[in-house]
């Protein structure tokens, strides 16, 4: 089934960032031509201006359209590229204009998206995401949605393609809500069973692009990609990691947020987001050498709100140090010696072991470290520590004892009193 009667999309871009009502940022700009050059997409050509507000019918003035024509036939550019949220109708007008394709952010985002997700789940997030997109956009504008089937076997109950086409994007919306439940009720099966043995669960969060993915590649030994552009990561990967003097926790990476992230995407990856609602521990990892890290931690922050983990215990984790001249590794600590943030390169193996002691400490002042004798009639209390606490050795002797080497929860600390 064709939704859309559109030119087609191609590989060389002209981009649109307009400052509305004197809100122009540089660094807004050099972060959509990454998310551009993201999507493999050339950005040939950018056109700058301000307006107090957006045009209703082509969101740009008369003038800066003639000038985006203009500069999109000398550049030879196939697809126009909007840092904006454009209306249904602003994007059909523009098209009908200048001839090409024209997306906005959203879309640009969407697009990156379906490019990266790799997993079943990952796939379908994206598909629901993109399909909740797009039934805000049959709205008006596509000509041929309006029309009713006609000719021999397709006249119908008087069902207008457009109808028709909302009732297969409903159907398919439900279909796929079905599938992400059924991945959905994996997952809190492993995720219920790693709270059971008590395994602490740590995630990475972040900005995109901060380097969270070479992070965890270096601290979990692992090798999963990582490259310098936004949204590399997008399915979330655990792997357990064996902490100095403490034992194991898992690790999870996440996807990277940014700001104006589409509300589509935050609903539809809810339950990828899962992994760092249910975390003991956030490290948020920044890039220090970034010139804009304060606006982009409130921004992770915000959306950390949104998903309800803005209560979960925070750690800075400035990364990209290598990039600013006289910052060793190094840890900032409060007034009570706790640490609050760790200064490290990852891509550097620069002040990861300070990364790991610090969550080894974290892991020790939520639980205590013990070894312990059971007599052969504690076998109830064994399989009660098996339960909640992290087994890290067993022994058993000849007489029929046995020696457990274990990290247990400060709150069933109790369970060893008189063992």
């Amino acid at each position: 089934m064709e939704l859309f009667d559109r030119p087609d999309s191609g590989e060389k871009a002209l981009i649109v960032h307009l400052s509305i009502n004197e809100s122009f940022s540089e660094d807004d700009l050099s972060e959509f031509v990454q998310l551009v050059i993201s999507a493999n997409v050339d950005p040939v050509v950018t056109v700058t201006g301000s307006r107090r507000a957006p045009d209703a019918k082509y969101f740009v003035g008369k003038g800066k359209l003639e000038e985006v024509k203009h500069l999109l036939h000398e550049a030879c550019a196939d697809v126009v590229l909007f840092n904006h949220s454009l209306s249904p109708s602003q994007q059909r007008n523009l098209e009908k204009e200048l001839e090409v394709r024209v997306l906005d952010r959203t879309n640009l985002i969407l697009d990156i998206f379906a490019q990266r997700a790799q997993s079943f789940e990952g796939k379908l997030q994206v598909e629901l995401a993109q399909l909740q997109h797009l039934s805000t956009r049959l709205i008006r504008g596509w000509t041929h949605l309006e029309r009713q089937k006609g000719g021999i076997g397709l006249r119908g109950p008087g069902e207008t393609q457009l109808e028709t086409d909302r009732r297969l994007i409903g159907q398919r919306i439900r279909q796929i809500k079905t599938r992400l439940a059924k991945v959905n009720k994996q997952r809190d099966q492993g995720r219920r069973s790693r709270q059971r043995a008590d395994v602490p669960t740590v995630s990475l969060v972040g900005y995109t692009n901060a380097g969270k993915s070479t992070l965890f590649n270096v601290v979990t030994d692992s090798s999963i990609y990582a490259a310098d552009q936004l949204f590399a990561t997008l399915d979330p990967t655990l792997r357990q990691v064996k902490l100095p003097d403490y034992g194991e926790l898992v690790l999870a990476d996440t996807v990277g947020f940014i700001q104006d992230l589409p509300h589509e995407l935050v609903a539809a990856f809810r339950s990828t987001l899962q992994e760092t609602i249910e975390a003991d521990l956030l490290l948020h990892v920044v890039d220090a050498s970034s010139s804009n890290r304060q606006e982009q931690i409130h921004e992770v922050n915000s959306v950390l709100k949104q998903i309800g983990a803005d209560k979960i215990p925070q750690i800075m984790v400035y990364n990209k140090i290598d990039r600013l001249t006289a910052v060793d590794p190094h840890v900032d600590k409060d007034d009570m010696g706790n640490v609050t943030a760790v200064w490290l390169s990852a891509i550097m193996d620069e002040g990861v072991n300070l990364l790991l002691e610090t969550l080894s400490i974290h892991c020790h002042d939520e639980n205590t470290r013990a070894t312990i004798v059971l007599l052969p009639k504690e076998a109830k209390l064994r399989a009660k520590l098996f339960q909640v606490a992290q087994i890290i050795k067993e022994e058993n002797r000849e007489d029929g004892c046995w020696v457990i080497d274990l990290n247990i929860p400060n709150k069933y600390k109790h369970l060893l009193e008189g063992v």
